[in-house]
């Protein structure tokens, strides 16, 4: 079997209602499909997309002319069970590619899957669990009472686990913490994620006012490149701190470990390039001793399965990560024939061959930017 040809799918899908972050808000998200055909009339498929937040520059157009005019002549003929040689080959190419590479080598998972009938979680490590629990995502709102709204219909899902973005506002932080805990109390678990906005002097400041509200995890609360000031923030507050920008290859996670910077990590299909990747970070991280958060930016079923396919195949311990956030109400719409919607505040690892979704042609058409 042999690759043939790199075909690319911009989409813009609309979030169900503005999803707003530190580093702003947005309405749309644009996502890029990636199809890797190959002579033998197997498909493959992966998803990456255009973050546009710290750590990620790409947009769209640059995503599809990386992957059609450097990766695809680089790629075609060759085997596509080849997976790790081809992604040496495309990172020698084009160093810190990562975005493009991550849709282009899940698309190749799936297509080994996909031959030999097999879910992919078979192929890594086969099958340790085969539903995995996940958090709910909780996005900035104008008021507390907006954002209890959002944390009680989780809450009556079956979300037990939420994941509270702050970082503009310490007040109004400290506010939606403590409003939290009093409409919970111990009946949720809470995670805070700053994406990287607040300086250390604010950082250690709130996560101070934070420590009587047992907070799970502090993510990312100052800026990618201050390894540095996340190492004294973990010897200075008794709230757990999570890298998740701060990591994008080994290498980075490895500094991670060596300044004792985290004791988590999350990861994301795109920021980390794909299923391959994220493996070797997770090996990493188990054996430093890390916490492991699987996550993603907000993405259709197609991320989504690629995570609870390596969530099935891992024997460790996993937190329950926000990887789903898209599937779990973020966006209002998806592009597989049966999407992925979590259930009790779960969801169910496909278990068809490969990823084990299919895309939807009409819901392709809808939402494509190209055409």
């Amino acid at each position: 079997m042999k690759i043939t040809e790199l075909e690319t799918i911009p989409l813009r899908l609309p979030f169900a209602q503005p999803f707003k972050i530190s580093q702003g808000a947005r309405e749309t998200l644009e996502t890029l499909i990636v199809r890797v055909h190959t002579d033998e009339g197997i498909i493959g498929i992966g998803e990456t997309q255009a973050w546009r937040r710290q750590g990620s520059a790409e947009l769209l157009w640059s995503l599809v002319r990386t992957i059609k005019d450097h990766f695809e002549p680089l790629i075609a003929g060759r085997s596509p069970f080849d997976i790790g040689g081809i992604l040496n080959t495309l990172n020698e190419a084009l160093y810190n590619t990562l975005y493009a590479q991550a849709a282009v080598a899940d698309a190749l998972y799936d297509i080994a899957g996909k031959a030999v009938g097999l879910p992919v979680h078979k192929l890594f490590a086969g099958e340790c669990r085969d539903r995995v629990r996940v958090g709910g995502l909780l996005a900035m709102k104008p008021t507390v009472g907006e954002l209890m709204e959002s944390a009680q219909s989780f809450y009556e899902r079956g979300f037990r686990h939420f994941g509270l973005k702050i970082g503009i506002d310490p007040k109004q932080d400290l506010a939606n913490v403590v409003a939290l805990r009093e409409r919970f109390g111990d009946r949720v678990v809470l995670r805070v994620d700053a994406n990287g906005a607040l300086t250390y002097d604010a950082a250690l400041a709130l996560l101070k006012k934070l420590e009587p509200y047992e907070i799970d995890v502090a993510e990312q609360p100052i800026a990618i490149w201050d390894l540095e000031g996340l190492a004294s923030l973990c010897r200075a507050t008794s709230i757990p701190i999570m890298a998740d920008e701060s990591v994008s290859t080994d290498h980075s996670l490895l500094e991670v470990i060596r300044r004792r910077a985290a004791t988590v990590v999350q990861t994301k299909i795109a920021k980390n390039g794909g299923m391959y990747r994220v493996w070797r970070l997770w090996t990493l991280a188990s054996a430093a001793g890390m916490r492991i958060y699987p996550g993603n930016h907000p993405s259709t079923s197609v991320a989504t399965a690629a995570v609870a396919q390596l969530c099935a195949a891992w024997p460790g311990a996993l937190m329950e990560g926000v990887f789903a956030v898209g599937v779990s109400g973020a966006l209002g719409a998806d592009i597989v024939t049966e999407p992925i919607v979590p259930v009790n505040g779960e969801i169910r690892v496909p278990s068809g061959p490969g990823l084990g979704v299919e895309l939807d042609p009409d819901a392709i058409a809808r939402y494509r930017i190209d055409r």
